[in-house]
């Protein structure tokens, strides 16, 4: 039990690491687009994250994936900077209920943040035999924190559209602007050519 502790814990921490951040940026233009009564589709939104970035975890662990370091540190910031341009595009669209592309962005992506983590999750798993239950022990933390971090998401933007009197476009248009602003100083601080 204390085994199954550790790695849900390393998980939780992993996406509530305020030093690590860039996790926390993607689900901020992840889900700016959607509300509370979109709650299935929110759902979805974190457990294709999540599934993404287990399934590039996992055939790291395993051996069968070796990617550039360099490469994956820059893609990262990479995929943050494109998801909150799309949301900026279409921030009309979603506003009235048109965000499926984030669904989609979840899952491919989540594959990329995934390779982020993978060479330190190797170092922390080691060379034990069995690797699945740590990987599922993790990909639940990593799933806990990102549903406290999408509710947080989801409170401000209820909040800045019920009392401050922001409309939902906006909303939309100047988080993922703020999010997409600072992705692009993390891309350019991780040039690797």
């Amino acid at each position: 039990m204390d085994e199954f502790f550790t790695y849900f814990r390393i998980g939780l921490t992993h996406v509530l690491d305020f030093k690590a951040y860039d996790h926390i940026l993607f689900l901020i233009v992840l889900a700016v687009v959607y509300q509370f009564k979109q709650w299935t589709k929110v759902l979805w939104l974190i457990t294709l994250f999540t599934l993404g970035h287990s399934l590039t975890l996992a055939l790291s662990a395993y051996g069968i994936l070796n990617v550039n370091e360099k490469l994956v540190e820059f893609l990262i910031p990479f995929t943050i900077f494109v998801t909150g341009l799309m949301n900026v595009f279409t921030a009309k669209k979603a506003s009235v209920g048109k965000e499926n592309q984030n669904l989609f962005f979840a899952l491919f992506f989540g594959l990329i943040h995934g390779l982020g983590f993978s060479n330190y999750f190797k170092v922390i798993i080691g060379r034990t035999s069995d690797k699945l239950l740590p990987l599922l022990e993790f990909a639940l933390g990593v799933e806990v924190a990102q549903v406290l971090i999408v509710l947080a998401i989801l409170l401000i933007g209820t909040l800045a559209q019920s009392i401050l009197g922001v409309n939902r476009r906006d909303w939309i248009l100047v988080a993922s602007a703020i999010v997409v602003g600072v992705a692009f100083e993390m891309m350019m601080n991780r040039i690797f050519w």
